[in-house]
């Protein structure tokens, strides 16, 4: 448990914030941006930080422009809190990502206030993480060493409060899926449609075919298992036999190996497409994202941290939150905590819904997102100060990524 101290001065220096903090949650949440082009949620956390002055602060950070680095403390372990601030298309923050930026720099005031009253070595950082919603921004900052030595990472993320049982609001222990992505475009030959079809060798036959192949492998695919796609292209006139079209399909799996292994399956389904069809095939990676693996220790820790005390469930329901997310990337370079917690939306409306981002914006959801920071902050300083814990942290870790490895 925490120092009684110590637990005071995360919760002052939350509670003390509160009215800035609330101000950068309203404004992320009312100015959404797409990846990559984040740059009012980038600045207005930039500048605040500044404000409130004391930290390292390095924006742009890693070659990103909407990424920023800020850091307290020397020596010791470090820590690491994932502040997200991308939105989606049309819907805007339909996934609370000005709740997970909220509740990350929550959990880093925090940590940072204790380092300061009590002098113990320690850094803690707050990194914020463009491009969450398909861009793969972790990927690029896991690449450019942001992980490197890192101790712990942590984040939570909001879902709909209305499928957790009564009494709980937030899930510790959270498997999220692996998601391997696919550009695959097809080339023919165009033609009049009606004067010489014959002639025309047709690419949206073999998208077609392709996506009637996948439907039929979906029943040969294991329960938790995704398969789901879109028409990127699909021709631009009706008498223009199409010569180029294109699809982006998204494999997701319990593992990393999972995903892989089942997307080998969906390429065949393309590659038949093209073979019936007579067109060229052509497949693009992008960016995969991993199964998160959460620490259990990390995640016990947070449980018992949440106020009311109780209100945590350990992974039930297991259905609750079954996506994808580059901090599965994360999990893999470090010891990683990605808890989900409820808010209140519209009856049905879960992420990526109009009504979730309405849930978003109010002022329950982020007193939540702020408990839920102030109970990260708390297991953060045990990683910090606390050896047996860091090290249990680090032990489970290194046998969990041997049992990755061998497709576990």
């Amino acid at each position: 448990m925490t120092d009684p101290t110590i637990s005071t001065a995360i919760a002052s220096a939350i509670q003390s914030n509160k009215s800035e903090i609330a101000l950068i949650n309203n404004h992320i949440h009312s100015n959404p941006e797409l990846a990559y082009l984040e740059f009012t949620a980038h600045s207005t956390l930039v500048h605040s930080l500044r404000r409130l002055g004391g930290f390292t602060i390095t924006s742009p950070a890693y070659g990103l422009p909407t990424c920023f680095e800020a850091e307290y403390g020397s020596g010791g372990r470090l820590i690491i809190f994932n502040a997200e601030y991308d939105a989606l298309p049309e819907i805007g923050h339909a996934c609370g990502h000005n709740l997970i930026a909220s509740s990350s720099l929550a959990a880093f005031l925090g940590v940072a206030a204790a380092l300061k009253q009590s002098g113990q070595p320690g850094r803690v950082r707050l990194l914020g993480t463009p491009a969450e919603e398909g861009g793969g921004g972790k990927l690029k900052l896991i690449e450019a060493g942001a992980y490197r030595g890192c101790d712990a990472c942590l984040m939570v993320h909001p879902g709909p409060q209305s499928k957790l049982p009564p009494g709980i609001t937030a899930v510790s222990y959270v498997r999220m899926l692996a998601n391997v992505k696919y550009r695959v475009s097809f080339t023919g030959r165009e033609a009049h449609a009606s004067i010489a079809p014959w002639h025309g060798v047709n690419a949206l036959d073999a998208v077609c075919l392709g996506y009637n192949a996948v439907s039929m492998l979906r029943q040969q695919i294991r329960p938790e298992e995704r398969i789901h796609g879109i028409f990127r292209e699909a021709g631009t006139r009706p008498n223009v036999t199409p010569a180029d079209c294109c699809v982006e399909y998204y494999v997701r799996s319990t593992t990393r190996r999972g995903a892989e292994e089942l997307g080998k399956r969906v390429l065949k389904c393309f590659e038949g497409a093209a073979l019936a069809t007579g067109c060229e095939w052509r497949k693009e990676d992008l960016p995969a994202y991993f199964d998160v693996r959460p620490s259990k220790a990390l995640c016990k820790a947070w449980m018992e941290a949440v106020q009311p005390a109780g209100s945590v469930a350990w992974e039930d329901p297991t259905d609750f939150f079954q996506g994808s997310t580059d901090m599965g990337n994360v999990c893999y370079e470090c010891p990683g905590f990605h808890g989900v917690f409820g808010i209140e939306t519209e009856e049905g409306a879960a992420n990526h819904t109009k009504g979730f981002t309405k849930g978003a914006g109010t002022q329950d959801a982020f007193e939540r997102a702020l408990e839920c920071g102030r109970a990260m902050a708390e297991v953060g300083w045990r990683v910090l100060v606390d050896e047996e814990f860091a090290a249990e942290v680090r032990r489970e870790w290194e046998m969990d990524m041997k049992a990755a490895e061998g497709g576990k």
